[in-house]
């Protein structure tokens, strides 16, 4: 009997002292917790912040480049930075997908944050959390929401480069295929129209966007559901050939803020690419869940960061699986 009630208390210590927020737990016994490195490295999130904020100081457009950095992980093998692995023998980098291709940007700002927190804390914080962070914290020095990030995503060892090209939502990609690409990563419809509301801030290609403008419909025609007063102004910085990289703004009206103007855009049939329109244009649910965050900044908001923590928890790799990279483009060796 004695020995019985010994180890309930046993147990109920070792609750005592367990994470209070065990907020992503996987098959393998690992799990995500925002006190990951309140011991190992405690300085680790304001190192990170601190390098955040002067890159986005020195160009606003940064804090959507990592946000979108972070989501393009974590749509192919899970959020295991695979993304910044470069070439090397046995791995092809995800860098030279067509989503990826000249496209990708803050690189060198998770270059920057992984050098400072390898002086402070060596072979301690993940490159996969980094960019976890590292999203978060954009999005604040934005305007948006902040959200506490679970945390203890190990690196992958490997990319797939087959998995960037087709899991990665395309612009010019049909509803229920955006939709199933979310589907196969765990999220829903309410993720897909919260998450794609990140393009309340940075800018889009020429490239990702020409369809809309010139042939929507392989009829020479420009898409009926752009507002043709904001079409004329895109082909200003958009012509037929020519000029692929040009860059414009996802949100008119408040580019570098993050807020609800992009929802009330679509309702003005003033989405930039083909992929934003088209949550108004052909899901009835998607159409209302537009409405309903353009109505409401603070919905918005809230629906934004529990999509993000949920996107965050995908597929990563804990415990004893992947690495803690030294160099967040390549593997250890």
């Amino acid at each position: 009997m004695a020995k019985s009630i010994n180890f309930v208390f046993l147990i109920l210590a070792l609750l005592a002292f367990a994470p209070l927020c065990l907020c992503h737990v996987n098959t393998f016994g690992g799990y995500l917790y925002p006190q990951f490195y309140d011991r190992s490295c405690p300085q680790a999130q304001q190192i990170v912040n601190s390098v955040v904020s002067k890159a986005v100081a020195r160009e606003a457009r940064m804090a959507a480049s990592l946000v979108r950095l972070h989501f393009h992980d974590c749509f192919v093998k899970g959020c295991d930075a695979s993304i910044l692995l470069d070439s090397a023998a046995g791995i092809i980098s995800e860098k030279g997908s067509k989503p990826n291709k000249n496209s990708i940007r803050g690189l060198e700002v998770i270059d920057e944050i992984k050098s400072e927190l390898e002086k402070q804390c060596p072979q301690t914080v993940s490159c996969a959390d980094i960019m976890a962070l590292a999203a978060r914290d954009s999005t604040v020095l934005a305007g948006g929401p902040s959200w506490v990030v679970p945390l203890g995503r190990r690196d992958s060892k490997g990319a797939s480069l087959s998995g960037s090209n087709n899991n990665i939502p395309a612009p010019n990609n049909t509803f229920q295929t955006i939709l199933t690409k979310f589907k196969l990563q765990g999220l829903d419809i309410v993720d897909l129209v919260a998450l794609s509301g990140s393009h309340t801030i940075g800018n889009a290609r020429c490239v990702s966007f020409r369809q809309r403008l010139y042939n929507q419909s392989g009829n020479s025609k420009p898409d009926p559901t752009l507002d043709q007063s904001y079409a004329a102004t895109l082909r200003t910085r958009c012509p037929k050939s020519g000029g692929d990289q040009n860059l414009s703004f996802l949100d008119l009206v408040s580019p570098t803020k993050f807020d609800n103007s992009y929802f009330k855009n679509l309702l003005s049939f003033k989405g930039l690419l083909s992929s934003d329109q088209i949550l108004v244009t052909k899901n009835q649910v998607s159409f209302e869940l537009v409405k309903k965050y353009a109505e409401s900044n603070g919905v918005f908001f809230e629906q934004f960061a529990k999509s993000m923590v949920k996107m965050g928890n995908i597929s990563p790799l804990t415990g004893f699986k992947g690495e803690i990279r030294n160099n967040c483009r390549k593997i250890n060796a």
